[in-house]
């Protein structure tokens, strides 16, 4: 027990099993003790019921054997132990073998009203009595005692299961085994329902980041505690890939972090070391473009982890064709031509500056492959806008298509035109179509790389629809 403010208090079960047993165990000894209770009341009064029945019958049929001058002696009866006669002062006149041999048996007697009176008798010793008291019509009293009021007594040993406490005491031990018994029964069918739940439970303590293989065995069946098992190996799937992931990232990262800092260090390090071989300028103009690496590489780092983990910036209405047609203007001349083809003017909700960053990224990514040309298109196919941006260079196997939306991949031709790249832009792309409700694929084309970007296209509510 515990102690609270207010005084001590039964501790409350943790578990769910100790918490079932415990009150389907209460609720039983509740249920069944107001079901004992009321049996035993109505064993009782029907004994006692059909116990007075007999006694009524008996005093009555003696009563109407009497005749003026004649008392016969009562019939014997297996219903009634004692029968006596009483006049009005209380003195026995008659009664059968057994009634002649003890006091009268009451000295209750019927209400002016009344006939029938019934009645228990304790005497001071030997067992209590069950009495039916007859006073005799006046017209009886009149003609057989001269009009002084008789009554006639009937009396019978009270029954055991009146007399003593047994039936009670043999519905109590009742109620307590069976309310036990639904207890350890609940217990039981708890424990069995919920030794699922504990071997999942023991699973997910063990899943620790250091192993996230295991899986908590599933049950058969369809029912609630399959699902949860079911659902708990999905979310042990997700998290070690997640995990995985995450892992693999920082890995990435801290390689592509590890190449220009150590860069830079050999740099300072080697005009610290050799001060009159190093021309100055021309070391700070080295370190500055190490650092300047660094910085893109942090940059990029920061847009990608944004973008992956805050998803879509504040969004608003955008014309694509407009948008395209802003970053085209804002390209640098150079001898790649870029062709726009329009279908439409398909409209979409986003952020400005993350869907420029993704056009800037492609465009760059084209321009760094293209021979001649590149072609930009966009068109609306049901309720979706596509962007198409297309090149005519050597294209991506089909087995890299995939690869190159992963941070820090970079194929061989691409580190060949750019070895300054961090290989996160077309990852930061992705993410931000994804962020946006679409996607970022390649898909086959005759010649070159063909990158489609679907975004789901902003329809203006009616006016029927405002209403």
């Amino acid at each position: 027990m515990r102690l609270s403010g207010t005084g001590w208090r039964w501790p409350y079960p943790r578990s769910i099993r100790a918490r079932y047993t415990c009150w389907v165990g209460v609720l039983f000894l509740v249920i069944l003790s107001v079901v004992a209770a009321l049996a035993v009341l109505g064993i009782r009064n029907s004994i006692s019921k059909d116990v007075y029945e007999d006694l009524r019958q008996d005093v009555v049929g003696w009563a109407n054997q009497m005749v003026p001058g004649q008392i016969p002696r009562p019939t014997p009866s297996v219903r009634s132990d004692y029968l006596q006669l009483i006049n009005a002062r209380g003195e026995l006149v008659a009664g059968n073998g057994s009634g002649l041999r003890i006091p009268p048996l009451t000295t209750v007697r019927p209400p002016p009203d009344a006939r029938l009176k019934d009645a228990v008798a304790c005497p001071g010793e030997g067992p209590c009595l069950m009495v039916a008291v007859l006073r005799l019509d006046g017209r009886v009293a009149q003609t057989l005692f001269g009009g002084e009021e008789h009554f006639v007594l009937g009396g019978r040993l009270m029954p055991p299961a009146l007399a003593t406490p047994y039936l009670e005491i043999g519905f109590g031990i009742a109620v307590l085994i069976a309310s036990a018994v639904a207890a350890w029964a609940t217990w039981m069918v708890v424990g069995r329902t919920l030794r699922p739940v504990q071997e999942i439970s023991a699973t997910m303590r063990e899943a620790t980041a250091n192993d996230l293989s295991l899986r908590v065995p599933a049950p058969p069946g369809d029912d609630e505690i399959a699902e949860f098992a079911r659902t708990s190996n999905l979310y042990l799937d997700r998290l070690e890939k997640a995990v995985s992931a995450q892992r693999r990232f920082a890995s990435l990262v801290s390689h592509e972090l590890r190449a220009p800092v150590s860069a830079l260090h050999v740099q300072l390090e080697e005009a610290l070391m050799y001060p009159d071989e190093v021309e100055p300028r021309s070391a700070l103009r080295l370190t500055l473009r190490t650092t300047e690496r660094l910085q893109a590489i942090i940059d990029d780092l920061l847009a990608y982890t944004r973008v992956k983990n805050s998803g879509m910036a504040a969004q608003q209405q955008l014309d694509l064709v407009e948008l395209v047609e802003e970053e085209l203007a804002a390209l640098p001349r150079s001898g790649i031509d870029i062709r726009l083809h329009r279908s439409g003017r398909p409209t979409v909700m986003g952020s400005r500056v993350q869907l420029l960053r993704v056009l800037d990224n492609l465009l760059a990514n084209a321009r760094r492959h293209a021979r001649t040309c590149i072609d930009v298109s966009v068109a609306r196919s049901d309720r979706q806008a596509v962007l198409v941006v297309q090149d005519d260079g050597e294209g991506i196997p089909p087995e890299d298509r995939e690869r190159i939306f992963e941070p820090f991949v970079r194929l061989e031709e691409g580190l060949r035109l750019d070895p300054g790249g961090s290989g996160l832009g077309l990852a930061v792309s992705r993410e931000t179509c994804v962020a946006h409700g679409g996607s970022l694929t390649v898909e086959d084309c005759p010649s070159g790389a063909r990158f489609v970007i679907r975004l789901p296209v902003y329809e203006q509510p009616s006016a029927a629809d405002a209403a």
